[in-house]
């Protein structure tokens, strides 16, 4: 997600930066001594809720930063009901092995008379 997306997500589920409280801890696992010597690895709390969100993905602080706050839109959602995108996608992946299934346990026409 763009920027942009992030932030129109945010506001659509009523997520106001001033709600947040954002701090940078030692990151750490593979990555190599950049990773395991800088502070990258973003930790978000939100306030009203408590949810904290922790990402390290990223070598980037500022990608680090964006992507934290992506996992705590989803988690509010999710937390709400509402059916986040990897849900949706989730579910697609699903129907298309059911239907795949189905198909390979019917007989085929020529079985049938044969």
């Amino acid at each position: 997600m763009k920027i942009e997306t992030i932030q129109k997500e945010m506001s659509r589920l009523g997520i106001h930066e001033d709600d947040l409280e954002e701090s940078f801890v030692l990151g750490s696992g593979a990555g190599g001594q950049k990773v395991n010597k800088t502070h990258n690895v973003a930790v978000l709390k939100h306030l009203p809720t408590k949810t904290v969100v922790r990402c390290g993905r990223e070598r980037s602080r500022e990608t680090n930063r964006w992507l934290a706050r992506r996992m705590l839109c989803e988690q509010i959602a999710k937390a709400r009901g509402e059916a986040t995108k990897k849900d949706l996608k989730a579910e697609k992946i699903k129907k298309q092995k059911k239907r795949r299934a189905r198909r390979q346990k019917c007989p085929s026409p020529s079985e049938e008379i044969g």
